[in-house]
């Protein structure tokens, strides 16, 4: 049963990606339907459609979701510090060893303040990680984003454009705090309907996930083919690094092989999509936001090789795991 559950969500998985590989390049192709419709600008659709795949995160999620922070509190701490410490440095490191524009750089920084997303929930249940603990992480991660992210861009990514410390803090609660409130409060009111709501919910955050990623590459067409291969390489970087930094900074701290790779990928894995929210909020999609929306195929991609691999190489003693809802919920950008 579980063999089955796993070969699922890795083929699920593998559909997502190609889903998002595929708007990305329809996007390059044809802009103009991902640009406007009937003189509404598409642009504008971005932050909703982000309140409603964080509503949706609200609605998986429960007191439970923090138990973790009770039994393996230093874990837990060990995750979220890793994910804020490792990715912002990586982020600015990058974009001044690249030397890209200032907006571009920016954006290369802001992906790396971003917490991390849904996707690594999954990644962790498929490479046989430390599920619970991938949860508890996410979750504070994305609870102590109006806080970090605004204070992380303000030190790092200062240098490059003007950081509206308050403002970016109020963009984040609104797409964020806000909207997994109100999910929590949902899912306490409705909770016999959480199982029809939890298969609706992950066919929302795909179809939102998908439209976001072509409206920026719509957005930021021009920019993409001047810097597109030179800021896909710098993504990867990043990308892999994290991978590499996270999982072996966990080792450091003697955790076992499962905690490990939950760190890894916690640390590896970004909220590409919250990221594209405050660039679009910033009035910078086509720039700023670049990075974050390069930053989601190709962590998909990636994320999925590393995650089939560990899950045909499975520690060889396993804590005992339990799958949550929101396993069932689709990856971010």
């Amino acid at each position: 049963m579980k063999a089955e559950t796993n070969e699922r969500s890795s083929y699920s998985n593998l559909i997502y990606t190609a889903l998002i590989i595929t708007a990305v390049a329809v996007a390059m192709i044809f802009p103009g339907p991902f640009t406007e419709f009937n003189g509404f600008s598409l642009k504008k659709l971005i932050v909703p459609l982000l309140q409603v795949i964080m509503l949706g995160m609200g609605t998986t999620m429960s007191i439970k979701d923090f138990e973790s922070v009770i039994k393996q509190p230093r874990a837990v701490f060990i995750g979220v510090a890793c994910h804020f410490l490792i990715m912002p440095l990586l982020g600015f490191t990058l974009a001044n060893v690249f030397k890209f524009p200032p907006e571009i750089a920016a954006g290369v920084v802001l992906i790396g303040c971003s917490p991390s997303g849904l996707a690594s929930n999954v990644m962790c249940f498929i490479a046989k990680a430390n599920v619970p603990l991938s949860i508890t992480i996410t979750t504070l991660a994305t609870l102590l984003a109006p806080f970090l992210m605004p204070a992380l861009m303000k030190l790092f990514a200062g240098q490059f454009i003007e950081i509206s410390l308050w403002a970016m803090m109020i963009h984040i609660t609104e797409i964020v705090i806000v909207p997994v409130i109100v999910g929590l409060i949902l899912n306490r009111i409705f909770h016999k309907s959480a199982v029809v709501i939890n298969r609706i919910m992950p066919l929302i955050s795909m179809a939102g996930i998908v439209l976001i990623v072509a409206i920026i590459t719509a957005a930021g067409r021009d920019s993409l083919l001047t810097v597109g291969w030179t800021l896909a390489l710098c993504v990867l970087i990043h990308n892999l690094t994290g991978f590499t930094l996270g999982y072996w900074a966990a080792r450091l701290f003697g955790m076992d092989e499962q905690s490990c790779r939950t760190v890894a990928i916690e640390v590896g894995l970004q909220n590409g999509g919250l990221a594209s929210g405050i660039a679009v909020q910033m009035g910078k999609v086509a720039t700023v936001g670049l990075a974050p929306a390069l930053f989601g195929p190709i962590m998909n991609t990636t994320g999925s090789l590393l995650a089939t691999y560990w899950s045909q190489h499975p520690p060889k003693e396993m804590a005992p795991t339990e799958t949550s809802p929101q396993l069932a919920k689709t990856q971010d950008v």
